[in-house]
């Protein structure tokens, strides 16, 4: 399991970061705050408070694919 900072703000990022991490069978989690949605979840993303960064949780073994394929988003 991984945590990284990413930024989503605009409704692009948004749609590309999910079309990303869609191609992946892991668990995503975006906490903000105290609220904890389903990072595949593109309407769940849009409850958030897009203007601040968003922590993304990886529930993967190996993640290096994943953060390599993020690299776009990570802050």
């Amino acid at each position: 399991m991984k945590t990284v900072k990413i930024s989503l703000n605009s409704i692009d990022k948004v749609k590309s970061f999910v079309n990303t991490i869609s191609q992946f069978d892991s668990d995503f989690d975006l906490i903000s705050g105290r609220y904890v949605i389903d990072a595949k979840s593109i309407m769940g993303i849009f409850s958030l408070d897009l203007s601040q960064n968003i922590d993304l949780t990886i529930h993967a073994e190996n993640d290096a694919e994943i953060v390599e394929a993020l690299k776009d988003y990570i802050v």
